[in-house]
């Protein structure tokens, strides 16, 4: 019924929402062939169908508010019985049943909107596999995905789900993520890249280490934070909830007073006559105005449809507070690294010194690169296995890592082997000058110098007898960064800042390229702390600015924590980030801040127009009813009815219009 839409239903056929539409639409038009019927010449209907269509009421209108009392409540369950059954006492079965029919098919509209709400929601389960091929003593063997043990392997098919978490280890393919993150681009794996339970593989076999038990799987992590945020309140909806009770017992001794007043009292004093059929006209219709079904759904229907729009768009809201704050941000800091950029540095170029060949000398820096773990190494070995992109490709499209032998890693500084008989070496410039003349060391020391003051990162590379050139990487900007500001901005947003504890040199790079109003370097932990509280306390009129801190969930656990609101970015796989953050991007698209945003502010419009309509429908139904009997203008009670259940449906088709909330991701 209205207002216990989240309440468990019975799997009995009549209890399931779809019924109760139907039947509620069944004892609607019998309520019509009654009037249909009690209009036509020579024929006594004696109100048999109107009677017929208050029964099909109390079957669910008496449930409801048996429930209720069972619990030992007194809500609006069963104020709508009590003035139900009273306007049937008082001769009205008419009225009493389209109250009834109203509330019935109120109640079953808020039901399925609440399951439309939990299907968006649980459509994550419905992406879990049901099977595992995982090797076993030297051969594949299907099992279930909750018999998969951590560190086994698993081969994934093109097509299948992924069954767990788990790494790469073998085989390229593409991975559709779109179900978890709302990614419409298959991301591309390979050796070493996570993959994620529930997500599609593409057109290649991979073979995977299992990383974490199906039970802890980062969808089912997902998918618990969402059912937990489902039943969560917001401040709002925890003070309606508290004063529904005694509102309800408000409610019903306002109109047994009415009713006392209006047979006893009012007659004497105005001079008419004693009528207890009218005192207690008024009195009912005056509990049906009264009832606050439209203002307790008000809230959550809302809230519920906001968190179902994100989870299918690869935001996580973490209840309806979030949301809310989230609406009312007002200025915004970001990470660096792993936040505004990806957090690994990726090849742009290759300077070479005089008679140096480019390709050449790539290729030379994959080969001694090969086998390395560090970030950079990798990046310039699948420059060079790319076909040597930017300069190096025009001059030598079919270079690739070079042949280089006797290949061996000096701590601290860099890869030292052999290319073509000489000495070849890849690092820092005090490890590859060692084995270049002084005009080459020169070179080397103001190329790498103009590097760094571009804030991008450097490293030599030498061979001996063959030349010199300084390798160019640079951390990149995560997809939808470049216009993220102009977007805030739009929405309002002032200050973008930027808090990292990179170096200055970098920080005014990324601050140029993305175009952020200001940023902070070399911070440490508790420095982002106090950078966040010192723009908090720059507020107007005395009242703190409301700041947002946007991370990566790991590192910058303290400033979120400083924060209005906290957002982790690109964090389907980091268990950090899913338990720190009031909210979580599940992908790497930022531009998706700026959407929430957007589903933030309007669900929080959406709230405050349903509470508005649904509280001054009271207040004006109230004094319409009241003002109106004591100048004898009786209010019929089926236009309080209409007024109390329309009020209802208003509300819930309003809080839906957010499931097909629009202007971003879909």
């Amino acid at each position: 019924m209205a207002g216990e839409g989240e309440r468990e239903r019975d799997e009995f056929v009549l209890w399931q929402p779809k019924v109760q539409l139907g039947l509620s639409v069944l004892a609607g038009v019998l309520l019509v062939l009654e009037l249909v019927v009690g209009w036509l010449p020579g024929v006594d209907a004696r109100g048999a169908l109107a009677w017929a269509s208050l029964a099909i009421g109390l079957v669910y209108g008496v449930r409801a508010a048996a429930g209720a009392l069972a619990e030992r409540r007194v809500d609006i369950d069963v104020l709508m019985v009590v003035a139900a059954i009273g306007a049937a006492a008082a001769g009205h079965a008419e009225e009493g049943a389209l109250l009834l029919v109203l509330f019935t098919f109120a109640g079953a509209l808020e039901q399925l909107a609440m399951e439309r709400t939990k299907r968006e929601i649980n459509a994550l389960k419905a992406i879990m596999p049901d099977r595992a091929i995982v090797l076993r003593d030297g051969e594949w063997i299907d099992v279930r995905p909750e018999d998969v043990a951590v560190g086994e392997t698993v081969r994934v098919r093109p097509g299948d789900r992924v069954p767990v978490d788990a790494e790469v280890i073998e085989g390229v393919s593409s991975v559709d993520q779109s179900t978890l993150t709302g990614e419409s681009v298959p991301k591309a794996v390979d050796a070493g890249d996570p993959i994620f339970a529930g997500t599609i593989n593409g057109e290649g076999v991979l073979l995977a280490r299992v990383l974490k038990p199906a039970s802890e799987s980062s969808v089912q992590r997902v998918l618990a934070m969402v059912t937990d945020a489902r039943e969560q309140r917001e401040p709002l909806q925890r003070l309606i909830d508290r004063v529904g009770e005694p509102y309800t017992f408000g409610v019903l001794a306002l109109s047994v007073v009415v009713f006392l007043l209006w047979w006893l009292v009012l007659p004497e004093v105005l001079g008419g006559h004693r009528s207890v059929g009218s005192a207690a006209y008024t009195a009912i219709t005056l509990l049906i105005v009264a009832s606050p079904c439209a203002l307790v759904i008000a809230t959550p229907t809302a809230t519920l449809a906001a968190i179902a729009r994100g989870a299918r768009s690869g935001v996580l809201f973490k209840g309806g507070e979030s949301i809310d704050r989230l609406s009312r941000t007002e200025a915004v800091c970001f990470d660096k690294t792993g936040t505004l950029t990806v957090g690994r540095p990726v090849f742009r170029e290759i300077v070479v010194g005089d008679g140096a060949d480019a390709g050449e000398l790539l290729a030379v820096a994959a080969g001694l690169e090969r086998d390395s773990t560090h970030p950079t190494a990798k990046a310039i070995f699948e420059a060079a296995s790319a076909g040597c992109k930017a300069e190096a490709a025009d001059q030598n499209g079919s270079c690739g890592p070079a042949a280089v032998e006797e290949v061996r890693s000096i701590a601290g500084h860099g890869m030292v082997g052999r290319y073509d008989g000489v000495e070849a070496r890849v690092g820092n410039l005090a490890f590859v000058e060692e084995i270049v003349d002084d005009a080459a060391r020169t070179w080397l020391e103001q190329t790498l110098a103009e590097v760094r003051g571009a804030g991008q990162l450097g490293v030599a590379i030498a061979v001996a007898g063959k030349g010199v050139g300084v390798l160019v990487l640079r951390d990149q900007v995560r997809h939808g960064a470049d216009t993220l500001v102009d977007q805030l901005h739009a929405l309002g947003i002032r200050p973008v800042r930027m808090l990292t504890g990179d170096d200055e040199i970098v920080a005014r790079r990324i601050t140029e390229e993305l175009g952020l109003d200001d940023y902070r370097a070399q911070l440490l932990p508790e420095q982002k702390v106090e950078e966040v509280r010192a723009l908090k306390a720059t507020g107007r009129d005395g009242s703190p600015l409301r700041v947002a801190v946007i991370g990566d969930g790991v590192n910058d656990a303290p400033a979120l924590a400083a924060a209005d609101v906290s957002v982790a970015v690109g964090s389907i796989g980091s268990d950090a980030a899913l338990e720190s953050a009031d909210i979580v991007l599940l992908s790497d698209d930022l531009a998706r801040l700026p959407w929430a945003l957007r589903l933030a502010r309007a669900t929080r419009r959406t709230v405050a127009f349903n509470l508005v309509f649904a509280g001054g429908a009271i207040v004006v139904m109230a004094l319409v009813v009241v003002v109106g009997s004591l100048f004898g203008l009786r209010v019929p009670m089926a236009v309080g009815v209409v007024a109390h259940e329309g009020g209802t449906v208003v509300v819930v088709v309003n809080s839906l219009r957010l499931l097909w909330f629009s202007g971003g991701p879909r």
